[in-house]
């Protein structure tokens, strides 16, 4: 039944939407500009405006939030340039990432909260004045050490608050922060950081989760000896009882080790915190995309593109500011964590949480572990994977009777679509006065397509709408905006948050193929959504694409098929890794097809030795829950692998096969696994 023909179940309004700065910047837009924008609740008038005004629309919002900026911008964005190559965005600004995190207009107080840093055997606060001087010992420091404008700087660490400061005082000089976390494998790392080249590397010596400490030194030594580029290796005593090092033969010639209390006391005790001033599209950050096709490509996000969408997002589309205590479960290799942390430039407090979500038991109930955490710590507004709701709700697990969450008024779901059953679910167990934010968007753009709104109801099933400022629509393979009905989720103009470049030699190239080449000249982003036409919200129908995402951690589906190159040659002839999900399932299961090479037979224990390396060369996310063998891997016929057909069948969609594919007779077989599977 279409969205057109059916109504969505209500869950939420508003209780005082005038309150809100949305609508404070509503007003501010309709009297400024005289124009009518509807009712104050009206999910479509100001999206409309802002994307048909870009370039006032933009300058707005840096207005609005608070962008500090050295030298005011003379020119926000060419409205007849295409979106893709980039064009460029605040054109004379100078501003600083970190500078507007650690010195936000709307914080009046030094001695307030800042940053709470919680373990699940610990919590420390963090003062505006404490996180400030912190930055400026690690920045001295890191100048010291050579660090320049452009560099990079990466880090193998937990969600903690010495990874805040080293990030912060990386985008304080102008370098570039990347980072993954400890539970990945070595091999993964390798594939990440190697082509970047980073010149600082910053680990932890341990990590606690589950109760369990886990040794990181031990893969950061694989890691360094093929990193020739890390001249400085940093270590977070993380875990004080812990005792593991880097000896000097372990080391490659002119690489230095050093514990970071050591490395803090290289820099200046005395010099201020000096930000470089750069322009608006200078490099911030480098995130990873899943690699499906080849290595994870290197992608580069911008300063001002980064920060203004942020503030637009946390401010306006979440009513963020001082008083709030943002928490977002993630790890520091998510664009969530780039997400959380950023709430720091509109005044709120963060929470960095390094652990299970199930850890430490409450009463023997560990599931109740992250409630706790809300309650105990005041925390207005949670972001969480929906994996992590839709298990709560298999347990029907119930926070709400055992913790007040008193403060507690915005949970935001991302990672996996969010069924329309947990959303009933969540106002349940959470309670009824929550704005329960499903949202979507990307490593891609850091940021959302799909947003929260104070001003929009929220119904089961639905993102609430689509992000100011994004021209978001729906398309059909023959590039027709569609609503009620399927289909590809594409941006038709340019938004701050693309990224500026990608990394390597033939960046531009693999940035255009990446967005571009399946609808020249606009934005494809690889999600299958629908638009109701009547609530103007967004349904999430899965991904259009190979990219896996089991419990909202996405990846490649060549990440997988690297480590059977590299640790099992002789075994499997070739294999195909498809991600699965069944309208009724509740996550994406990986299932891995592998054809046997001749005189090779699929064991249980090869089974078992397979999902072990995967486990450890990668993460526990990785492994498949299926591995089976099979005769034949359908291709196209310049040989590549289909792997979104097979997906679109082993997740019950109908398929029509491309006369591009040169074996059609060999997905019989995928479709009478697929129905006894």
């Amino acid at each position: 039944m279409s969205a057109s023909s059916s109504s969505p179940k209500l869950l939420w309004t508003h209780p005082s939407p005038e309150k809100t700065n949305i609508y404070r910047f509503k007003e501010h837009i309709k009297q400024k500009y005289n124009v009518e924008l509807g009712p104050e609740t009206s999910p479509n008038s100001l999206h409309q405006w802002s994307i048909d005004h870009p370039a006032a629309f933009w300058a707005e919002v840096w207005d609005f939030t608070g962008v500090k900026a050295s030298r005011p911008f003379t020119k926000v964005v060419d409205e007849t340039a295409p979106i893709f190559p980039r064009p460029a965005w605040f054109e004379g600004a100078k501003l600083n990432f970190a500078e507007n995190l650690l010195y936000p207009a709307s914080v009046q107080d030094e001695n307030s909260i800042a940053v709470i840093a919680a373990t699940e055997i610990s919590r420390e606060s963090i003062t505006w004045k404490q996180l400030r001087e912190k930055v400026r010992k690690c920045t001295a420091a890191l100048r010291r050490c050579g660090l320049k404008e452009g560099d990079r700087v990466a880090g193998y660490v937990g969600n903690h608050a010495n990874t805040l400061v080293a990030a912060l005082s990386t985008s304080a000089i102008g370098a570039i922060w990347t980072a993954t976390s400890p539970d990945v494998g070595s091999t993964a790392v390798l594939e990440r950081f190697a082509q970047i080249e980073p010149s600082i590397l910053f680990v932890d010596n341990a990590v606690i989760y589950n109760g369990k400490t886990h040794d990181s030194i031990s893969k950061a030594k694989e890691i360094v000896k093929q990193l020739p580029s890390v001249r400085t290796i940093v270590v977070f005593p993380s875990i004080a009882a812990h005792q593991s090092s880097i000896s000097p033969k372990e080391l490659r010639a002119g690489q230095e080790y050093l514990l970071y209390p050591a490395f803090l006391s290289l820099g200046s005790h005395t010099a201020d915190i000096k930000f470089a001033q750069l322009d608006p599209d200078h490099p911030l950050y480098i995130l990873y995309s899943s690699g499906t096709t080849g290595k994870p490509k290197c992608i580069v996000h911008g300063a001002a593109g980064t920060l203004l969408q942020h503030k637009k997002e946390h401010q306006l589309c979440s009513d963020m500011g001082p008083g709030d205590v943002f928490f977002q479960f993630t790890t520091v290799a998510w664009m969530m964590w780039h997400y959380n942390v950023s709430a720091l430039a509109s005044g709120a407090t963060i929470l960095l949480y390094d652990g299970s979500p199930f850890q430490p038991p409450v009463d023997g109930k560990g599931d109740l572990a992250i409630p706790r955490l809300i309650d105990e710590l005041d925390v207005t507004c949670f972001g969480t994977s929906a994996k992590y709701l839709s298990m709560l709700e298999q347990y029907n697990t119930m926070p709400h009777e055992k913790f007040a969450m008193k403060k507690l008024r915005a949970i935001y779901s991302t990672g996996s679509v969010l069924a329309p059953s947990t959303f009933e679910y969540v106002y349940r167990a959470f309670g009824p006065n929550i704005n329960l934010g499903s949202i979507t968007g990307g490593t891609d753009i850091i940021s959302l397509f799909g947003s929260p709104s104070p001003l929009v109801p929220v119904y089961a099933g639905e993102i609430q709408c689509i992000g100011l400022g994004m021209a978001v629509q729906a398309w059909d393979p023959e590039g027709k905006p569609v609503e009620d009905e399927p289909g590809d989720l594409v941006c038709t103009k340019p938004f701050p948050c693309m990224p500026v470049k990608f990394w390597g030699q033939n960046g531009e190239e693999s940035y255009r193929r990446s967005y571009f080449e399946h609808f020249p000249g606009v934005w494809h982003h690889g999600d299958f959504i629908k638009i109701n036409s009547k609530t103007r919200g967004l349904l999430m129908l899965g991904r259009s694409d190979g990219i896996l995402k089991p419990a909202g951690v996405r990846f490649g589906s060549s990440e997988i098929y690297n480590v059977l190159l590299s640790k099992f040659p002789q075994e499997f002839e070739d294999a195909l890794c498809i991600g699965r999900r069944r309208p009724t399932d509740l996550d994406e299961t990986v299932v891995l097809f592998v054809k046997m090479a001749p005189s090779y037979s699929l064991s249980e224990e090869l089974v078992k030795k397979v999902k072990d390396t995967i486990r450890s060369d990668c993460s526990a996310r990785h492994v498949p829950a299926f591995i089976d063998e099979t005769p034949e891997i359908p291709v196209t016929t310049n040989g590549k692998k289909i792997e979104v057909a097979v997906k679109q069948i082993l997740c019950g969609m109908e398929v029509k096969t491309s006369a591009s594919v040169s074996n059609p007779g060999c997905l019989d077989w995928y479709r009478n696994w697929t129905a006894t599977h």
